[in-house]
This record gives C-alpha cells, structure tokens and sequence, in this order.
C-alpha cells in the first residue's frame, strides 16, 4: 500500500463511495420533493392538534419506541421522509399530552398551531440571538417593552429571555448580589473576599429554584431563609421582619428578598405590596417569581391578587405557561438596566462594537445574560400576542381561574373528596378523605395516567401527598371539569376496592369554547 492509499481524503475531496459530482451541503437535493415532504409534516401537525380530544392525554413509550432510540449512531442518512415516519411512529404518540384539554399537571402551557408556526419561521431564520445589528434583537427588545408595560414597570426596563423561570431566577440572584456588593465586585474577587456572610428570603413555599440559585450562586442554600407561611400559604410578614433582624444583629448581610406570585404547589400569591414596603427599608433587593401568576396583570379582574408587583426590582416569569407560547419561552425583567448590564456584560475581542454594520448596537442581549449563542425565542412570542391580543390572552386566563372555582366546588360537594388548600388562582388541591396517608391519592393519579383519560398530578402538602390540577390549558372547558370529576369520583371507588360508580352521563358543552386554536 502507498503512502497516497494509506492517507485519509483531507479538505475538499469525497470519500471513494461518495459522488464526487455532488455537493457537499445540507439543502435538498429536489426542492419540490422537499417541499411536498414539509407540507405533508405540517398538515399531519395541523390534524394532530385538531383531533386533540381524540387521543388519550398520555400513552406509556411502547417497548418498540423505546428501542427505537436506542441505535447506534447512524453514519448514512435515511432522509427526511425516513425520519418523518419515524416521528409518526414513535415520538408522537408518547408525547407528555400538555396539549390535551384534561392534562392538568404540573405547570405547563398547551401551546398553539399559530406559535407552531412561529417556530418554524425562527427556525428557518436561524437567527442567533446572543447580539449583533439584526432585526430579531428589536423584536426581543419589543417583547420588553410590552411587559414593562403591563407590569408597570419603567419604558427604559431591560429585559431578556431564557429558557424558564428557574434560569430567570438565578439571573435575579447574581443581580441582585453585584448590587449589594458594589464595589466589592464578586465577579472579580470572588464570594471568599466578602467581609460578611449574605442572606437571602423567601416563602417556604417558592419553588426549589430559589434555593438552587443560592447553591448556584456559591451563596450557599443554608443562607436562604425560608420563612413559614400563613393560612392561605403566603409569606409571613412578621416572621421576615424578625429573621432579618436576627440576622442583622448576627453581624450577616441581608440583600435580597424573593417574593412569589402563584406558589408552584397551590398558586398561593404573597403580599406583595407589603414585600415591596420591607424591601425598600432595609434596602433589600426585591425579586418577584411570577412564572405563571405574574401574568395575571394582564387581566383587569385578576391585577389587583398582585399589587405590588409594579414595585419589583426584577420579575421572572414563563410565556410558555399562561400564554401558551411553545416551549421554551422564559423572560427575565430587571427595572434598572444599568445594575443589570453591570452583572453580566464583559469585554472580548469578538464582541467587538462598530459603528456600523452588522456589528453595530451598544447593549446585546450578551451583555444581558450568560448565553451568548440563543434562539430567536422572541417570535413565537411576538406572534402570540398579535395574533391574539392581550385581551383574548387575558380571557383565557381568567377562564382557567373560573375552571377551578368550578371544580373547587365540586370537591366541596363530594362524598370521596375534600379540599387541601386554598384557591387562589388557578390550581386546586384536593384529596381522598379518611386517607391520612395519601396512598388512594397516589393511586388515584397513576391510574388516570395510565388509563389515557387525564393527568393530574401529586404534590405534598403538609406531608401528604395530595392531587393537584393545575388548569393552564386554553382548551379546557366547563364540560372537561365535569367529566373530570366523575373520573376521579369513580377511581376513588375503585381504589377503596368498593363496587364502581355507574359513568356519569355525556357532559353537556358550556356554548362557544373559548380557547386560543
């Protein structure tokens, strides 16, 4: 063998097996075939989500499917219609079923085919969104503008988004750190520099975000103070008040306290007015973590549960929960841009400003975060609300919260269930009564599951695991609840291995469903 044999191909030359004729990229080699591939696709998406309430809520990943996945890594492509029909076959029908009018667990937005289509634009687009002079920087600066506006925050207020509130979280926590450091700079000298241990606050009931972003952080979670809850699970005011006194008297450094708009297991809302107050007398820096309930400003019924709100020093919330934007669309909102800039932004040879070009601008969405490479999340967020309207969005809101009213009701009236807390906005937890160690609840919940007809979740509460519906999903409608109930009336029944009630009758429809398809 020679030495030319024995050498592998090197720049621009194709293996032996390959055309040396062809090109070596990425389009399509027929457009037309391509074209008609893609249509088929979003035509199949289109009657996916039209026949939503056709399918069970969610299916078990058959054996198959999950081999499927399982594959050596391919080095031949099978194209695209290949891969079409792999989709079909075992990614689509084993999705988590978010979008089905009776998923009401966890947090999560239902989406929407005009967002679908979004998507697929930015995708197209391609637009990496870390900076630079290019349109999908305005449309994301936008997006910043309009909720500063609903917030009632500042028209100079900076904003970016990110993948969800957690990660929005964390970016209020090394803000707010820069700014009670000061001059002590951290991201210089490092937390061990620092004269004084910091201490932080929040709800026992904020999500464990928050005290993942003090681990994050190098803060440390044993320097979150977790501050008990009153009866309607919001943030003792008294017991704060005297934790930062301790504190304080302790030689330690409060900076930083987080209020929290609809708790993640109830939707409990603080006082955040009052939050506001305490802030600002002991120069706190005021976080709020909204992820699903900050958006209730929207709605003139709802904005009153979060007053308070327009006095934030940040705000972190979720586009893809309450107004469905597919996944993922997080924002993070700071009223003052210059601490924000100040946490984040960092000189380097290849970010580089110009005057002009495509390199031109003064603040990049970098300067705003720690992503440099980021998707065009903006768009399907802008195409949400103008092809919606903040009306129809807030419509839609308020509905979910009518929805649980309703089902709080009928909890109330059930001879299998009781309620476990409060109603404060969309999400209801109940349980079995005389089942003090929630076992009838876990097997409640998994057998909706498994069964394909709804999924509730479990949460605990007070120790003991209790159901959860969460109502996000634009879809559901009066109807749903109804039969939801009787589901949950007849697994009790059956999980109490008592004779099965008789299925109740075809709910009735409640006229016109309003919904964002």
């Amino acid at each position: 063998m020679t030495d030319s044999q024995r050498r592998p191909a090197t720049g621009g030359a194709a293996p032996a097996s390959a055309d040396a004729s062809a090109p070596v990229d990425l389009d399509p080699p027929d457009w037309e075939r391509f074209r008609a591939e893609s249509h088929r696709a979003l035509d199949h998406m289109i009657d996916y989500l039209a026949a939503v309430r056709e399918r069970p809520v969610w299916r078990e990943p058959s054996p198959q499917a999950r081999e499927r996945f399982r594959r050596p890594l391919p080095a031949e492509g099978r194209g695209l219609a290949a891969a079409l029909e792999d989709f079909e076959r075992f990614v689509e029908p084993y999705a988590n079923g978010n979008i089905h009018p009776l998923f009401m667990g966890w947090a999560q937005g239902a989406g929407t085919p005009a967002g679908m289509v979004a998507e697929m634009l930015a995708a197209g687009l391609n637009s990496n969104c870390g900076g630079r002079n290019h349109i999908a920087i305005d449309v994301e600066r936008q997006i910043a503008a309009w909720m500063a506006e609903v917030f009632g925050f500042p028209a100079e207020a900076s904003g970016i988004f990110v993948t969800g509130t957690s990660i929005a979280n964390f970016l209020s926590l090394l803000i707010a750190r820069e700014h009670a450091l000061g001059e002590r700079n951290v991201r210089k000298n490092g937390l061990r520099a620092l004269e004084h241990q910091l201490v932080a606050y929040a709800s026992r009931e904020a999500h464990n975000c928050v005290r993942q972003a003090m681990e994050l952080a190098g803060v440390g979670a044993r320097h979150l103070r977790l501050i008990e809850s009153d009866a309607g699970r919001a943030l003792r005011l008294d017991a704060l008040i005297d934790a930062i006194a301790d504190d304080r008297a302790a030689g330690l450094h409060p900076f930083l306290v987080v209020g929290t708009a609809g708790s993640v297991d109830t939707g409990a809302i603080d006082d955040l007015d009052a939050l506001a107050d305490i802030a600002e007398r002991e120069d706190l820096w005021f976080h709020i973590d909204g992820a699903f309930g900050a958006l209730a400003a929207l709605s003139p019924a709802l904005r009153p549960l979060v007053k308070g709100l327009e006095r934030a020093d940040s705000v972190a919330f979720d586009f893809h929960k309450w107004l469905h934007v597919p996944y993922d669309a997080g924002f993070f909102l700071a009223r003052d841009p210059d601490a924000h800039r100040r946490a984040f932004a960092a000189n380097a040879a290849y970010l580089t400003r110009a005057p002009r070009g495509l390199a031109a601008g003064e603040t990049w969405p970098c300067d705003l975060g720690a992503d440099l490479s980021r998707g065009f999340r903006a768009l399907k967020t802008w195409f949400t609300i103008e092809v919606f309207g903040t009306e129809r969005l807030a419509a839609c809101i308020e509905k979910s919260c009518r929805l649980a009213r309703r089902l709080e009701g009928l909890i109330a009236a059930s001879a299998n269930f009781e309620m476990r807390a409060p109603v404060t906005l969309n999400i209801v937890c109940f349980g079995v009564k005389d089942d003090p160690g929630g076992q009838l609840n876990r097997e409640i919940v998994m057998e909706l599951h498994e069964s394909g007809e709804a999924a509730p979740s479990l949460t605990v509460l007070d120790g003991v695991p209790t159901i959860r519906a969460a109502i996000f999903n634009h879809r559901t409608r009066e109807a749903d609840i109804d039969a939801f109930i009787g589901m949950l009336e007849r697994a009790a029944q059956r999980a109490r291995g008592e004779p099965p009630l008789e299925p109740l009758a075809s709910p009735r429809e409640d006229g016109e469903p309003l919904s964002l398809d």
